[in-house]
């Protein structure tokens, strides 16, 4: 059976945990607050590399008990990503996070070409939304990492999407590749590479899910709106992922969803040797420790696709 909540995924994360999760600059109390919950309940072991006082400050300031966390003594943010980053390719760390350092310069560690994260794999961001009144989770990909992705940056992104959802118990997930529109035409490239990936798909070019497109967002949710168009496709209205065509639709999709929405967003970058916690600066707490659990899932190599335990119901 699926998660099909946060609740589920916080509480397979605690039965697969814990993970060490090396965090670069970590002086921030949503990071820290985040950071206190996964340790306490079990899914993490959380190492905090930033200035010791100034880390000590911030968590006497804001009430956070360091007890039990690791705490690497690192004033300079760069030097703490790389050490974050140097951790997980020793086999120190199970999981890297970025802290208060900007995304864009957290990404220049992780990708560097000799002390990076690179195994091979294109990089990418996958988001889980949690939305109240949607009957499952959601992912979105790429809203975080690829800018302008090419068909073959998007058979990529695709086939991580699906690694992801796998891993979240979802059987055979249903991918719909988002366009403008729902008909394929060559003025408009997505429309295009949709058609290319659902083709892909069919000849196993992609493994593990059902893929088709180009789809429109209201056809890709809701059956309703299908019908109505009369439009045929074994994924309409019963999605479980949305891959967007650039980094923008991809961005605003998942703001919508968070500030318009009121969902809750997890989010990961894949492809390299460990899961990556990506998130904003200005996310929750919560956000920060549903990312957690869920790069704690995706770094439990070797383990079968989550399910749901009979206790976590």
């Amino acid at each position: 059976m699926p998660i099909k909540s946060f609740q589920q995924l916080q509480y397979e994360a605690t039965w697969l945990g814990p993970k060490r999760v090396a965090i670069a600059a970590a002086a921030n109390s949503e990071i820290l607050e985040a950071a206190r919950e996964a340790q306490t309940a079990g899914m993490a072991q959380c190492i905090l590399i930033e200035d010791r006082e100034r880390l000590v400050r911030v968590a006497d300031r804001h009430g956070i008990d360091l007890d039990g966390m690791i705490v690497v003594d690192q004033p300079n943010p760069a030097e703490a990503a790389y050490m974050a980053v140097e951790m997980a390719r020793s086999g120190e760390a199970d999981v890297v996070m970025k802290g208060t350092l900007k995304t864009a310069a957290f990404m220049r560690v992780a990708l560097d070409r000799e002390r990076g994260l690179r195994a091979g794999h294109l990089f990418t961001h996958v988001a889980v939304f949690e939305i109240p009144g949607f009957d499952r989770l959601l992912l979105i990909s790429d809203g975080g990492i690829v800018v302008a992705p090419d068909i073959y940056q998007k058979v990529e992104i695709v086939q991580h999407s699906i690694d992801v959802a796998l891993k979240l118990g979802i059987p055979q997930p249903k991918v719909a590749v988002l366009a403008a529109a729902e008909l394929v035409d060559p003025k408009i490239p997505a429309t295009v590479d949709a058609a290319n990936l659902s083709k892909m798909a069919e000849r196993g070019q992609i493994r593990g899910g059902i893929v088709d497109g180009p789809l429109a967002l209201d056809n890709a949710i809701s059956a309703d709106s299908a019908r109505i168009k009369g439009i045929q496709s074994p994924v309409l209205g019963d999605a479980n992922i949305l891959i967007v065509p650039d980094v923008e639709a991809g961005n605003l999709l998942a703001k919508a969803i968070t500030y318009f929405g009121h969902g809750e967003m997890a989010g990961v970058v894949v492809g390299g040797c460990a899961p990556i916690v990506l998130t904003s600066r200005s996310d929750s707490h919560i956000t920060k420790l549903v990312s957690i659990a869920l790069a704690v899932l995706l770094a439990s190599s070797g383990i079968q696709p989550a399910s749901v335990r009979d206790d976590a119901l």
